[in-house]
């Protein structure tokens, strides 16, 4: 099949791209820059130009496919609520050019989306939480299944290898700027995680079998504590490890405060059975250890 990925030369992306072509599929990615399309091109992808905020150019690369997988997102999260408004935007633009074909749309959503009842891990069929603006992606989503567009929705947990984790980086660069490695509380606190290599296996999978209205977790490890991740920071920087109070985190954190004492632990285990999906990657901590705490 031929697929439109938005975000195709970003992290994800980068992994999923090829991951579709091994499988036989022909990819159309969306980029904005010319550096963007020689690495599509070199990938053995087709090129779409344009942007997020470029609607057309998302109608365009809808109308020349036979089905869509949307990653790309501003990860600005100084300005999180116009990039949530933008994403509903582009899944609206992407979604009535689908209307009424069966094609099949993937949007991509986050674990972080959905409430944890009594320290359980969330699941796939979890109701999501009003505090995140993130939520108005799978809103739309579901105003598209009601119109007959075939969406399933990825959910995704720190996706991760020894260069990107997710929201980690950003833990990462306050605790160089701060000089030290901070938790909030005991840091018992956990956060769900995936392999980028085995996210792109679930994107590739969901997008095949094509389930009306279907949710999917990339979970592979439910919740790493943030007591290990901030650990693993303190190792590579060599900077001390200390515990801040749930009353320092905002002026510690900043914007990253809403999720630094969050626990959010997520399960997958029934998108890996639905998918026949079996994570296979190397853990977050690992990936951390490894990680070359020398480069910005």
């Amino acid at each position: 099949m031929r697929i439109f990925v938005t975000g195709a030369t970003g992290f994800i992306g980068s992994a999923l791209v090829p991951e579709l072509i091994q499988a036989g599929h022909h990819v159309l990615g969306l980029t904005r820059s010319e550096a963007g399309a020689e690495a599509l091109r070199k990938a053995g992808a087709e090129v779409q130009h344009g942007n997020l905020e470029n609607l057309d150019s998302l109608r365009e690369g809808a109308g020349k496919t036979d089905g869509v997988i949307h990653l790309a997102f501003n990860h600005d999260f100084s300005q999180l609520q116009k990039n949530c408004d933008d994403d509903r935007a582009a899944i609206l633009a992407i979604g009535e050019v689908l209307l009424g074909s069966n094609r099949p749309f993937v949007v991509t959503s986050a674990t972080g989306m959905v409430a944890n009842v009594d320290g359980k891990s969330s699941t796939e069929d979890s109701a999501s939480v009003a505090w995140n603006p993130r939520v108005a992606s799978e809103e739309t989503v579901k105003v598209l299944t009601t119109r007959g567009v075939n969406t399933c929705v990825v959910r995704l947990p720190q996706v991760h290898d020894t260069r990107k984790q997710g929201l980690v980086p950003y833990l990462l660069a306050v605790a160089r700027q701060k000089g030290v490695c901070a938790y909030v509380g005991d840091g018992s606190n956990r956060w769900p995680a995936a392999h980028v290599s085995d996210v792109a296996r679930l994107y590739r999978l969901a997008f095949e079998k094509a389930e009306l209205g279907a949710i999917y977790h990339a979970v592979d490890e439910e919740g790493v504590p943030m007591k290990a991740i901030v650990e693993a920071h303190g190792r590579g920087l060599k900077v001390p490890v200390v515990s801040i109070q749930p009353g320092e985190a905002e002026a510690h954190f900043g914007w990253l405060s809403h999720f630094a004492g969050r626990d959010m632990p997520s399960s997958g285990a029934l998108t890996q059975q639905k998918l026949n999906w079996k994570p296979t990657g190397r853990g977050l901590i690992a990936d951390l250890d490894d990680m070359d705490y020398t480069q910005a």
